[in-house]
């Protein structure tokens, strides 16, 4: 197997989705948490065993390569994972990253002091514990000054989607935006801090408004993944045929996905 794309539930999928319209002869396996699923409301030691449990599963299956589609799983567990060290010949890459990379119009590896960007009054939208881990505000430091970041913990939203009451979901949205407007009353941008956004970013525009530029993620990671591919071609795999696996419900699982992407999607166990 080659590219692992792990997420706590379906959120992933856009990720998925995005990757697969920019690298569409990538073999892909996509590795779904279901049955412990939303991370966003699990305390950080909880999130950060789960992940590191699941990335080291899709490691032992021969994806060399594993992008951690839920930036609660990122933010809990990336930096941790890779400081105590990864096995030889294989990588553990972060959603959020080429969100950072987009707003500061730096790589990732640029080390040179932080400076001014353009965005001054940037909107961050996410689960509940990726908003308490402060890893977004704290890598937009190491890179950016005079960056006002408001978060808003949008609790629901995720269990809406992966229920798929889309209607609950939406009303969801409209509510988070006007909380985070009473904070932040002119945002210039807004992030979609959490992979399963995307299926509602259309309900996040209207209520944000024509003015506030909306991040979504699913490009930004297709495209950093594709460069980073180039520079590290070592790291393609030799698999010929994607995959999907969960820990829950396959059936159940694949229901879901096949309404979201609506196409056929057919989970296993994993």
């Amino acid at each position: 197997m080659a590219i692992g794309i792990f997420d706590s539930g379906l959120g992933g999928l856009t990720v998925l989705e995005g990757v697969e319209a920019r690298l569409p002869d990538l073999p892909l396996v996509y590795y779904g948490d279901n049955a412990h699923a939303p991370y966003g409301v699990r305390d950080a030691e909880d999130i950060y065993n789960l992940t590191r449990e699941h990335v080291y599963k899709l490691w032992e299956k021969g994806c060399d390569l594993v992008v951690l589609a839920c930036n609660t799983a990122a933010a809990a567990s990336l930096r941790r994972i890779q400081e105590e060290g990864v096995p030889d010949g294989k990588r553990v890459l972060g959603v959020f990253v080429p969100m950072i990379e987009a707003l500061t119009e730096r790589h990732w590896g640029d080390n040179s002091p932080p400076r001014e960007v353009e965005v001054k009054h940037v909107a961050l939208f996410a689960t509940p514990a990726t908003v308490s881990s402060r890893a977004f505000q704290r890598e937009l430091a190491f890179r950016a000054i005079g960056v006002d970041v408001e978060a808003q913990a949008c609790g629901g939203i995720v269990d809406a989607i992966e229920e798929g009451d889309m209607i609950l979901a939406e009303a969801l949205v409209r509510s988070h935006v006007e909380a985070l407007k009473r904070k932040m009353p002119n945002p210039e941008a807004a992030i979609l801090g959490c992979t399963h956004y995307p299926l509602v970013k259309a309900a996040f525009e209207e209520a944000l408004g024509p003015d506030v530029k909306v991040y979504s993620q699913a490009d930004l990671v297709a495209e950093s993944l594709a460069d980073y591919l180039t520079r590290h071609p070592n790291m393609h795999g030799e698999a010929t045929k994607s995959a999907f696996l969960t820990t829950g419900d396959a059936r159940r699982v694949s229901d879901r996905a096949t309404q979201f992407l609506r196409r056929q999607i057919t989970f296993e166990a994993a």
